[in-house]
This record gives structure tokens, C-alpha cells and sequence, in this order.
């Protein structure tokens, strides 16, 4: 992948100014000052390598040099987008995740609130960091990783969750620059219908552990519950084991299957 095959394979796409590097520490910290230095809306940045990316809860992500996509996109939400700011996450799983169903046929899911699981096993992680000046947004930098050959897999070790990715799943060697198109057409396609009901009935379509008993882990603690689906602020929707319904904000959870469950209702 280098800048020129990039441009080819985006040429199609509104992008108004991309950034190609070779390496960096973060996507995210790079686009996050070209946006302090005025990049426009949907500026974009890709890496080859990344040494220092970070998920959530500042979880270490890298990207070992061709082995896998690392980008980030410089977003300056409208008015009727600040009032669904914490749906860009969820926006950007469901991109990713629309892309593998269409361009790899791949059944994926998103976990919630916003990573991307392959046969149970996570494929893509995604990191949305919303920069204030006060009371006044400046602008949000969505960091998108996604596994794409076996070289770009973690040590089991360094991982919580089950990792795989692209051409492990499919079989066969895929193309970065192709496959990031698919993911920002996607995006740009859901972009305008983020927070409508269709956007979190797709959601919920693709939402994995859908019915399941899971655990959630946060900082006060784990709970289980069975998944009922989405709220429409993002939160995850849950039926406890005494069938009352609570709601689990998005913010410092993880959700795992339940090592246990209550009833199989």
C-alpha cells in the first residue's frame, strides 16, 4: 500500500485531503492536530505501521507494517449530528462491519458499543475521541483498526477478546485499499441516517450475543443479563435475571459471554 495505489482506489470517494504515512505513534493523534490546524471535514489519515495506536480505556493497538488497516478521519459533526455524538462509534462498526458482509461475505457482527467480531472473534476495534474548547466542540477524530492478514494479529497474551481477521476468515489474501474504500462508502452512506430508527434496527440486526446471556464488566462491577438490543442514546439494553430491563450506558464496560446463565428464555 502506498499513496499512489491509495488515491486510485479512493478516487471515487469526497475525501478532501488524505494523509498516506508510512509509520506513525496514532492515526488518531496525528488527525486529531490537522484538525487543530483546520483539516476539513472527513480529512483522512492511513497508516502502514502504527506503534503507538490505542483502543479504548487506552487498550494498546498496533499495526505491524502490510499487515492490516489503520486510519483515522477527521469529522466535524453538523447541528443535527451533535445531538447523536455518542452513536459515531457504533457508526463506525456498522462501516466496517457492512463492508465485510458486502465485499467479503463475511457474517459480522458488531459487538457492543462498537467493535467488530468474526465468527465470535474480534476483527476491528474502533476508538471515536471528541476534542472540546470549553463548551464548544472542536472536532472528532474516529480511529478505525482492522486486522486484515494473520501478521497483524496480537499475541493471544496481550489480548481480552478472541482476535481474528480478514484472510483468515475469507481464505484467501485481500487488497487494504479496496477493502478501506468499501468501509468509507459504507460510512458515508449511514452517516446521514445516524440515531434514525433504521440505523439502530440495522444495528440491532447485527448487534452479536443478540438474545444472549452475557456479562458486562464495568467500573463498579459485573452484572449479567440477556441482550434485548439498543437504546436509541447507544446504550446496551438488558434483561436481568429477575426479567427486569436496565440500561448500560456506553463508557467503561466490556461484554463477554456469560460464563453462566440464568435461563435459556
Amino acid at each position: 500500500m502506498n499513496v499512489n495505489s491509495l488515491q486510485v482506489a479512493l478516487a471515487g470517494l469526497p475525501i478532501p485531503v488524505m494523509y498516506f504515512l508510512d509509520t506513525v505513534g496514532s492515526t488518531n493523534d496525528f488527525a486529531e492536530e490537522l484538525a487543530k490546524a483546520g483539516a476539513p471535514d472527513f480529512t483522512l489519515v492511513v497508516a502502514d505501521e502504527q506503534t503507538r495506536g490505542r483502543g479504548r480505556l487506552n487498550r494498546r493497538w498496533t499495526t505491524p507494517a502490510g499487515t492490516a488497516l489503520a486510519f483515522s478521519l477527521v469529522l466535524h459533526p453538523n447541528p443535527a449530528e451533535m445531538e447523536n455524538l455518542g452513536l459515531f462509534a457504533p457508526l463506525c462498526g456498522m462501516a466496517v462491519c457492512q463492508a465485510l458482509r458486502e465485499s467479503c461475505g463475511l457474517a459480522a457482527e458488531v459487538k457492543w458499543p462498537n467493535d467488530v467480531l468474526i465468527k465470535r472473534r474480534k476483527a476491528c476495534g474502533v476508538l471515536v475521541e471528541a476534542h472540546w474548547l470549553g463548551s464548544e466542540l472542536q472536532s472528532v477524530i474516529a480511529g478505525i483498526g482492522l486486522n486484515v492478514s494473520l501478521a497483524s494479529l496480537p499475541q493471544a497474551g496481550e489480548v481480552l477478546f478472541p482476535a481474528t481477521c480478514v484472510e483468515e476468515q475469507l481464505g484467501r489474501s485481500v487488497q487494504r485499499e479496496a477493502l478501506l474504500a468499501v468501509v468509507l462508502e459504507a460510512f458515508l452512506a449511514e452517516r446521514p441516517h445516524t440515531g434514525s430508527l433504521a440505523f439502530l434496527a440495522k444495528w440491532e440486526n447485527w448487534l452479536a450475543f443478540m438474545g444472549e446471556w452475557v456479562q458486562v464488566e464495568g467500573p463498579t462491577g459485573a452484572l449479567n443479563g440477556r441482550v434485548l438490543g439498543v437504546a436509541a442514546d447507544g446504550s446496551l439494553r438488558l434483561e436481568t435475571e429477575t426479567g427486569a430491563e436496565i440500561v448500560v450506558s456506553v463508557g467503561d464496560v466490556r461484554l463477554r459471554p456469560a460464563a453462566n446463565t440464568f435461563d435459556s428464555k
